[in-house]
């Protein structure tokens, strides 16, 4: 049975066997070109990806303005369904990711094994192996994260919210959103942008001149985390607002937990 994220996952490997089965057949060429030109390339991306954010901010608090005025008048069709459809789009990227990133589990089920034996049985070590245990653990829990979000996964010290009314519920997730979710996930993503630039202007590989070269793609998973799980509290947010304004709120996909930790 095929779950949220397979095609994703089944699709970035093809893509990486086909960039080292070119690198090979050209002699290195796909690394030269990368070495050149990728640093650039990111540097052109970000700027229009920070422009975004810098001028699209705003429309995060379109679920917050619906959520309040809800309260006393009926929301426009155009902006209920406006909700509705961003509620859609964010749950099925989040859910294929997390979907995507849950086989980084099996993965370092059989990389540690792998790394085991071969260091007591065998007397060797193989330090890309070894690395991509550390990959593949981050990997899993950033990419895993929003999702986990979306199926209520995530720890929660719960007194009241059991106990109160689905509107109850619905103001608590509005204002829990932006009082705390969001203005952390911004602060992440504002710490660690500077952090990532750094990287990807080096192109950042391992220490280890046998390790893996993809430092820089990494740490990118952290500022990736970050806007995933704004996203994911923007879907929150719309959810509350629509069931603060007495509308029918998208329910959670039944296949929330396939992404989930």
């Amino acid at each position: 049975m095929r779950r949220a994220g397979d095609g994703l996952i089944l699709t970035t490997g093809a893509l990486m066997l086909a960039l080292t089965v070119g690198d090979i057949a050209t002699g290195g060429g796909v690394a030269a070109w990368a070495s050149e030109h990728l640093a650039s390339q990111a540097q052109a991306i970000g700027g229009v990806l920070g422009t975004l954010g810098q001028y699209g901010w705003p429309l995060l608090l379109i679920p917050l303005v619906a959520g309040l005025a809800g309260r006393f008048l009926t929301l426009p069709t155009i902006l209920a369904g406006g909700l509705r459809r961003a509620i859609g789009l964010i749950d099925s990227l989040n859910l294929s990711l997390g979907g995507a990133a849950r086989w980084f589990a099996l993965g370092l089920v059989i990389a540690t094994a792998t790394v085991v034996i071969q260091r007591y049985v065998f007397g060797y070590a193989s330090t890309k192996l070894a690395e991509s245990v550390i990959y593949m653990h981050a990997l899993l829990f950033l990419l895993a994260s929003a999702s986990t979000l979306l199926s209520d996964g995530h720890v929660r010290v719960d007194i009241f919210y059991s106990k109160m009314s689905e509107r109850g519920k619905a103001w608590v997730d509005l204002i829990g959103t932006y009082l705390a979710l969001i203005p952390t996930s911004a602060l992440i993503l504002w710490a660690s942008t500077g952090y990532m630039n750094s990287t990807w202007r080096i192109l950042e590989r391992s220490r280890e001149a046998d390790g893996l070269p993809l430092v820089f793609a990494l740490k990118t998973a952290i500022p990736l985390f970050a806007i995933l799980m704004i996203l994911q509290g923007l879907s929150m947010a719309a959810r509350a607002a629509l069931t603060i304004a007495g509308q029918e709120a998208p329910p959670t996909p039944a296949n929330a937990s396939a992404g989930e930790m």
